[in-house]
């Protein structure tokens, strides 16, 4: 049966059957809450109390590990992970082989909260921090990236740009559904405007109490799927990336057709389209936030979502590593295990640093990011650095596991084919070194030192 293991300092908690412990979750949620709330979580200063002044009055500064969690991020964690490893591994090869993510994991998402994290509890969300976005995704890309895809989208592009940008009106429309049984799709790509997000050409033309939408988003995830949209349009092309304006357009709008799915070398279960806008009409009211400062908000979803797919990547990356590690322990060529031959020894342990070292840099530009802090080249070296990693080990897995490692039914081959989209969605690695350089040159122009 099913069952969710939590641990917390000497307690154990054992619930069965999952959707019991989905339900223990749920209820204890609201004190987790109320316990973690207001917490300074970079540094995290837990179990100090009165102590924590004594450190300071003195001129010190108690700072915890980065992975030092709190005991909702851990509750969210471990309910990641056996909703990863119990409800989605058995469905794997179906859904690749199908091009599509099972309705049913798509309803559990829901029901256990993964679909909306971040959204505050009058809404119905979960109202938790970032954080627990980020252990979410990682722990579900330990097992399939194309669900973390899903559940990613849906926190970090869609329902955080409602939140950050939407009227009341349009928060208390959407959020609920976003909760609880709808997801949303992000559509900025376009043919000719992937890297250069502003060269969009998708036009809004202004009709007095309406806009008509024409033109056509590519390479659009969760499109298939999706009950609402947010499209990225311009209303005047003469002003360059001032006329962007974002629009919130609903499944049912007869304006809007999505296309079949693309057949990806990797990412297959993950509903990836083009989105075509014929004489979409959307009222004033479903302009999301004001008009022509689209470009801000699609600006403001980079580093956030960044971040994400650093975690995405480091799930990855730790996954096709756990899968490949014990067949060094079981496989023997010239009466040894081969994962006792030098060369192996090097090759796991400079991936198990790097592993590591992918995890720092996740963390970090995700406590960053919930300070408030500037993070746009934290994010960018982490999204970096993670889908580098992910690259490396991926690869080395299945050159580990050798002839078994290149076999359709080995999950080693589905790890090393998940890493290439993600290394091209929210910043290809060109993009983001350039990123990088040009956030180090202006840091050493303004006389800061690029690492303070």
């Amino acid at each position: 049966p099913l069952s969710l293991h939590h641990y917390h300092h000497h307690h154990l908690f054992i619930c069965t059957p999952f959707h019991t412990a989905a339900q223990m979750f749920t209820s204890k949620l609201a004190s987790l809450r109320n316990s973690t709330r207001g917490l300074n979580r970079l540094p995290l200063r837990r179990h100090f109390g009165s102590s924590l002044a004594q450190f300071s009055s003195a001129g010190s500064d108690l700072r915890l590990p980065l992975d030092d969690f709190t005991e909702t991020e851990l509750q969210i964690r471990d309910l990641a992970r056996q909703f990863a490893n119990e409800r989605i591994l058995p469905k794997i090869d179906e859904m690749e082989q199908k091009g599509e993510i099972s309705q049913e994991l798509i309803n559990e998402t829901f029901e256990l909260g993964l679909c909306g994290i971040e959204i505050p509890e009058k809404y119905g969300g979960s109202e938790l921090n970032f954080m627990n976005n980020i252990l979410a995704i990682e722990e579900i890309s330990k097992i399939d990236s194309s669900t973390a895809a899903l559940v990613d989208v849906q926190n970090t592009l869609f329902n955080r740009t409602i939140l950050l940008e939407g009227s009341e009106a349009q928060k208390e429309k959407w959020l609920p559904k976003l909760a609880t049984d709808t997801l949303g799709s992000f559509c900025l790509s376009e043919a000719s405007c992937g890297s250069d997000a502003f060269a969009l050409k998708c036009r809004a033309d202004d009709k007095g109490d309406h806009y008509v939408l024409n033109g056509q988003k590519n390479w659009i995830t969760n499109s298939k799927e999706a009950g609402v949209y947010i499209v990225l349009a311009t209303v005047d092309p003469s002003k360059g990336y001032k006329g962007i304006t974002a629009f919130i357009v609903e499944r049912s709008n007869p304006g809007i057709t999505i296309g079949k799915p693309e057949n990806k070398v990797g990412l297959k279960a993950s509903s990836t389209c083009a989105v075509f806008l014929d004489n979409c009409i959307v009222p004033k009211e479903d302009v999301l936030g004001e008009v022509g400062k689209g470009y801000k908000l699609a600006i403001g979803t980079l580093n956030e979502g960044r971040i994400a797919i650093a975690s995405q990547l480091l799930g990855l990356a730790e996954g096709a590593y756990d899968y490949a590690m014990p067949y060094l322990r079981e496989r023997k060529a010239f009466g040894r295990y081969i994962g006792d031959f030098q060369g192996l020894e090097f090759e796991y342990a400079q991936a198990a640093m790097e592993i590591h070292a992918a995890r720092v840099m996740t963390y970090q530009a995700a406590r960053m990011y919930e300070q408030g802090r500037p993070v746009a080249k934290e994010a960018a070296m982490a999204k970096l650095y993670a889908s580098q990693v992910a690259n490396k080990v991926s690869t080395q897995c299945v050159q580990w596991m050798g002839g078994v490692g290149v076999i359709n039914e080995n999950r080693a081959q589905k790890y090393f084919r998940d890493w290439i989209p993600g290394s091209i969605y929210e910043g290809s690695s060109q993009i983001l070194k350039e990123t990088i350089a040009k956030l180090v040159k202006r840091d050493v122009s303004e006389g800061r030192r690029v690492w303070d």
